[in-house]
């Protein structure tokens, strides 16, 4: 390939080219003597200025006459450097380049291609093999099954472990890439969003490496992502498998190393992006730390989460503990630590797609079932039970329902779905569990699913379905007093929109804390005509309220009778089309108009206002 550099003047065989200095500086090389024939282009001086190079080039091929500097000279801008006398007739200052291969690689490109080729999967072998023969996917793998394509910009991939006075560099480079943590920008589901809602950040420690653990340059690493993800106002997605802070670095003072700054940069994100956690194998200490502040935790089977590792607990005197007996998932899924349960890498990763999806926006494909079905979804029988999570899947979107914390609260249903492709977030009662009553982890669990929806703008749905608060001494011992309120303020803090729907029972201060507080707090609030409503329980409000007159009636039958037609009664009064006379509730809607109610109200409220910061100031890890 020959480049040429155009002039404005031609040069006629015989006629004499002057060269003069473009810049001050000093003559460092003068490859041609007087007499030598030159080639068009060739290098006849070049001079240094600045600590740079910088070559000047005969225009015309024929024979130098004249330089008009030595080695070491000083020259000023225009100075007469040579004098070439011009050979055949040349068009022009026509200047032949030398050919480029495009194919060639340099040393140093050489020596870059084989450094990144040890910090891929292909470059370490005999480690893939390892992990996959336990069933395992490497940190590269995951990433590349999270992220689209060619998508990547990863950061800090060439740092090695602090570990300079302890081992050699050439170890280093080979046994800890990337100081074991990866990590960079990248887009997620770009093939359902545009760039705008599909940029994300990623961050996965590389088990591989020194266990997963947290070391000086991946600390650094940390620090500078989580910067990012806040200015640019990234998703994030962070892999925590590892066993916590690092003992072996040694490149540094450090003697506590407490004033690292990733835990507080981190924990700086929640409510400001999405953060999604996911652990597979032994997540220890700082690792579990990190992973603790994420919106929601997708762990795998025969995953082991801990604040401290065996190691640590062993060494504070308190016993010897294999790592999976530490917090397997049998004790952190119904204790609520764990949201998402995946059977391996790649389901999990699965889930965290799906998952972000909710926040990237609306799709506009989708389907639902015949609404019609939900006429039936609650039995005539008014103490019957029902599957309330059948229910939400004939509301929501085919496909679209995403349960989290499903072991825990067992009587509160929490969900990510869409309506007409709308994202939203689903609140239920589940009347299969206590009648639907709530106890302390159900209002946790429904308070923080406020709260995740609101900071993240997703309107909340609630379908409500509740005798109320649980009650007795044993519901006392848990704190009942201090959790439920905590549906009170939760929901009376909530900007985004918020529908409710009695589908059965809303009774007492649980009917109000699933309508955000009040019956006026919502959007809207309507029933089905299964609804049923009052100030308490209606078994409960009859024994109560009319205790003396059962008393009175000492035949046991008689009594029983007598009790169910108070009973009948209280219900003719409190059924959702009497309560809807006195306008305590909005509507009484036929079940199949749900989607429709939904969905109008929606389009009702304007778009919420483009932020820059948070609207709560963080979302509550628990």
């Amino acid at each position: 390939m020959v480049h040429e550099q155009g002039g404005t003047a031609d040069h006629a065989a015989g006629s004499e080219v002057a060269l003069v200095a473009p810049l001050q500086g000093t003559v460092v090389l003068l490859p041609f003597a007087p007499g030598d024939s030159l080639a068009a282009g060739a290098i006849v001086v070049v001079l240094e200025s600045m600590k740079m190079e910088h070559v000047v080039r005969t225009p015309v091929t024929g024979t130098l006459q004249h330089l008009g500097v030595a080695l070491g000279g000083l020259v000023a801008v225009g100075d007469p450097l040579a004098v070439v006398e011009a050979g055949e007739a040349v068009d022009g200052l026509a200047v032949a380049i030398e050919e480029v291969d495009l194919d060639h690689v340099r040393a140093d490109l050489a020596e870059l291609f084989v450094r990144r080729g040890l910090l891929t999967d292909a470059g370490r072998p005999d480690m893939v093999e390892r992990r996959h023969a336990k069933g395992r996917r490497t940190a590269r793998e995951n990433i590349d099954d999270l992220c689209d394509p060619e998508s990547v910009t990863e950061y800090g991939g060439f740092a090695i472990a602090a570990q300079r006075r302890r081992r050699s560099v050439e170890e280093l480079i080979e046994r800890t890439p990337a100081d074991g943590l990866i990590g960079g920008t990248a887009r997620i589901n770009g093939d359902r969003f545009d760039d705008e809602h599909a940029r994300c950040a990623v961050v996965s420690y590389d088990y591989t490496v020194l266990a997963g653990t947290q070391g000086q340059q991946n600390h650094r690493k940390k620090d500078r992502l989580f910067e990012l993800v806040e200015r640019l106002r990234l998703p994030l997605v962070l892999f925590a498998e590892g066993g916590g802070g690092r003992p072996g670095d040694t490149d540094y003072a450090v003697i506590t190393g407490l004033d690292t700054q990733a835990f507080a940069l981190f924990a700086k994100l929640s409510g400001l992006v999405p953060l999604v956690g996911i652990a597979s194998g032994w997540c220890f200490a700082g690792n579990a730390a990190l992973l603790g502040c994420c919106d929601v935790i997708i762990a795998t089977v025969g995953t082991s989460i801990g604040m401290g590792g065996p190691a640590m607990i062993e060494g504070g005197g308190l016993g010897a503990y294999r790592p999976e007996e530490v917090g397997p998932l049998e004790i952190q899924v119904p204790n609520g630590v764990v949201d998402l349960v995946a059977a391996d890498d790649a389901e999990a990763v699965e889930l965290a797609r799906q998952y972000l999806s909710y926040f990237q926006g609306p799709v506009d494909e989708w389907d639902c079932a015949d609404q019609r079905l939900l006429r039936s979804a609650i039995p005539e029988e008014r103490m019957r039970a029902y599957d309330i999570r059948a229910l939400i899947g004939i509301l929501a979107d085919t496909g679209s329902v995403l349960e989290l914390r499903s072991g825990f609260g067992a009587g509160m249903v929490t969900a990510l779905a869409r309506i007409e492709g709308r994202p939203v977030g689903i609140v239920a009662n589940d009347p299969t569990y206590l009648g639907g009553a709530i106890d302390a982890d159900g209002a946790d669990k429904a308070a923080r699913f406020f709260q995740l929806c609101d900071a993240h703008d997703l309107p909340i749905v609630s379908l409500c379905d509740t005798p109320g608060f649980m009650v007795g001494p044993d519901a006392e011992r848990t704190g009942q007093v201090r959790h439920v309120s905590r549906m009170f303020v939760t929901g009376a803090s909530l900007t985004v929109p918020f529908c409710t729907i009695v589908l059965r029972k809303g009774y007492g201060l649980g009917a109000q804390a699933m309508a955000g507080g009040s019956f006026r707090a919502p959007l809207f609030l309507v029933a089905w005509p299964s609804g049923e409503l009052g100030g308490m329980g209606l078994e409960g409000a009859v024994r109560l309220g009319f205790r003396r007159e059962l008393e009175a009636v000492e035949d046991p039958v008689e009594r029983e009778a007598l009790f169910a037609s108070m009973v009948a009664l209280a219900y003719e009064h409190g059924k959702a089309l009497n309560v809807a006379t006195a306008y305590e509730i909005d509507d009484v809607i036929d079940p199949a108009e749900s989607r429709r109610r939904i969905i109008e109200a929606l389009r009702a409220v304007p778009p919420p206002v483009p932020r820059t910061g948070k609207k709560r100031s963080c979302v509550d890890t628990w």
